[in-house]
């Protein structure tokens, strides 16, 4: 028989906490890109991937925190611990392949066709991989139109989240991508979610796995932790404590002023020899 879902059993609180990962990833993930693109004398590889690691972990968690809010009521749902550690790697892998060749190659169109191409379609594989670690006691089934309309819609957001990175300066700006970013993550995540429909086998069988909430709750400290220890990070960095435009002053510019002549040592001496004669 036809299984019941709801992707909101908790009403807005996990659509509402998701976005909010989403955003807070997508922040600080361009943020760092626009370090290591602002100061060439820092450590660009470790920006970037600091860079990609945040928006990873930021989809990733996302997509698990919508989760919790989604059940089958005919039936319970498990996570095979194995593919949802997978998915979570994926997710910062393919990110991190599309930031680096931004991050490196520039902004031409063709290398940000390329890159949001890759990342887009190593974030919807995160999203299915996430879905096939589920076990539920029926067969899952998705509609392939809307299953094509949530690839398309996240390649289109890896695009624009590359485009921002590369292309956003101000923090006000990034802040506002930031959001824009969201909006299209929990796009694709529900679009994709719409798509499911589940075939129960029965009422009496089993499942294998865990509940969501005692293996994904735990699973999702680690990335919530990593995504506030980066937020620590970002915010004590000179790039936001001084401004985009006092940041790409020269160095010799944001020196302390030099001391006025009339002022200076020597000068004082010279003008105490006069008087004394000497």
């Amino acid at each position: 028989m036809e299984g019941t879902v709801d992707g909101f059993r908790y009403g807005a609180v996990t659509p509402i906490a998701a976005y909010v990962m989403a955003c807070l990833g997508g922040a600080l993930g361009l943020r760092c890109i626009v370090r290591s693109l602002l100061n060439t004398q820092s450590w660009k590889p470790g920006w970037l991937a600091l860079g990609a690691a945040s928006i990873g972990c930021g989809i990733w968690t996302m997509h698990f925190i919508a989760m919790i809010g989604f059940r089958v009521v005919e039936t319970r749902v498990g996570y095979h611990v194995g593919l949802t550690v997978l998915s979570l790697v994926v997710a910062v892998l393919v990110v991190g392949v599309g930031v680096f060749i931004v991050g490196y190659r520039g902004a031409s169109a063709r290398t940000l066709l390329f890159a949001g191409v890759v990342t887009g379609l190593g974030v919807a594989a995160m999203h299915y991989l996430g879905m096939a670690a589920m076990h539920l006691n029926g067969r899952i089934g998705y509609d392939p139109l809307v299953v094509v309309l949530s690839v398309l819609i996240a390649i289109g957001a890896a695009t624009a989240a590359l485009w921002a990175a590369v292309t956003i300066r101000g923090f006000l700006p990034s802040l506002g991508a930031s959001l824009v970013m969201g909006v299209a993550v929990s796009g694709m995540h529900y679009t994709g979610m719409a798509a499911v429909s589940v075939h129960v086998h029965g009422t009496t069988a089993s499942w294998a796995g865990d509940s969501p909430t005692s293996l994904l709750l735990p699973m999702l400290i680690g990335p919530v932790i990593f995504l506030l220890l980066a937020g620590v990070v970002v915010m004590f960095d000179p790039l936001l404590v001084l401004g985009d435009g006092e940041w790409n002053r020269p160095v010799e510019d944001r020196r302390a002023p030099a001391v006025p002549e009339a002022f200076s040592r020597p000068a004082a001496w010279e003008r105490e020899r006069t008087r004394s004669g000497g």
